[in-house]
């Protein structure tokens, strides 16, 4: 699940997470790491111009500070960045924050990346915003060999060039894995032919099937023979009956009718599916996130239900 509080966009972010605390946040990871969550993850965004303030909020935490707060206090959920926008950054930056993370958290680190929107960001730190797309492809590539085995790794790219400068902590991991964001044209060939999995944008369930034979379409095209972690972010869910206005695209009911409704996803090849409830409390939302994982959870994969 993508974690509330850290990033509190008016697209979804409820009206209590204004108050909340970072001991609420913890709260929630640790809720998560307790009720059996794959991972828990965290958004980037530097600086939010005025004009997109009101939509998009201006709070926005740091993903690396806060996945390395939040592995210090749980054991076994896996920590994601959804996602770091990593054109912001020179691949070395990104590579000494994100190797430390997995170092420190004994190899929990997913990395997820993705282009950016927000062209005053981009302008802020003198990052090229009209080339983020080949800037992020060469970016991929250059972590590729930063996040590696090698204390000294080396890159020659058309942008980037690094040899003889050696960086440890390594990671945990051999091979970190780098999920790639976006639901554009450019963003699936990104994941397709770079990436170890693949998170799109609130794709609908129409449009899935599509974008995911695409991807496979691609990597076989390219030749990438290792498998890829398909993703998908759900509907908003409430397990029961919810007693109060949750909206109308919201998913509630008993738990069995909503996993029913979730596995939809294993059927159009969906290997992980991002989950968000509905909630007016951080105790109503550590209670739904316990309720899922107890009783919905169980029953995602199970196909004679």
């Amino acid at each position: 699940m993508q974690l509330p509080i850290q990033s509190q966009s008016a697209l979804y972010a409820e009206p209590w997470e204004a108050s909340a605390t970072p001991a609420d946040l913890g709260r929630i990871a640790r809720a998560a790491d307790r009720s059996g969550f794959a991972y828990v993850a965290s958004c980037d965004h530097i600086a939010i111009p005025r004009r997109l303030a009101e939509g998009m909020s201006t709070v926005w935490y740091d993903p690396v500070a806060t996945l390395a707060y939040l592995a210090g206090i749980t054991e076994r959920v896996l920590l994601l960045s959804h996602v770091a926008v990593v054109g912001l950054r020179h691949p070395l930056i990104t590579a000494k924050q994100y190797a430390t993370l997995d170092h420190l958290s004994a190899g929990r680190l997913i990395l997820g990346v993705g282009a950016g929107h927000v062209r005053e960001e981009f302008e802020a730190v003198g990052a090229d915003f009209d080339g983020r797309g080949p800037v992020l492809d060469e970016t991929i590539d250059a972590l590729r060999a930063a996040l590696g085995p090698e204390e000294y790794p080396e890159f020659a790219g058309e942008r980037f060039f690094f040899g003889g400068l050696g960086q440890l902590p390594r990671p945990a991991q051999e091979r970190v894995p780098v999920w790639v964001g976006g639901s554009s044209p450019a963003a699936v060939r990104r994941a397709a032919v770079r990436g170890d999995g693949w998170l799109p944008q609130g794709d609908p369930r129409d449009r899935l099937p599509a974008q995911i034979a695409r991807v496979h379409a691609l990597r076989a095209e390219a030749g990438v023979e290792e498998p890829i972690v398909i993703g998908a972010i759900t509907e908003p869910l409430y397990v029961g009956e919810p007693g109060w206005a949750v909206g109308r695209g919201t998913l509630a009911g008993k738990p069995e009718e909503l996993a029913a409704s979730l596995r939809e996803y294993a059927a159009m090849g969906v290997h992980q599916i991002q989950v968000r409830f509905r909630s007016r409390s951080v105790a109503e939302l550590t209670d739904q996130m316990a309720a899922f994982g107890a009783d919905v959870a169980p029953h995602l994969d199970r196909s004679d239900q």
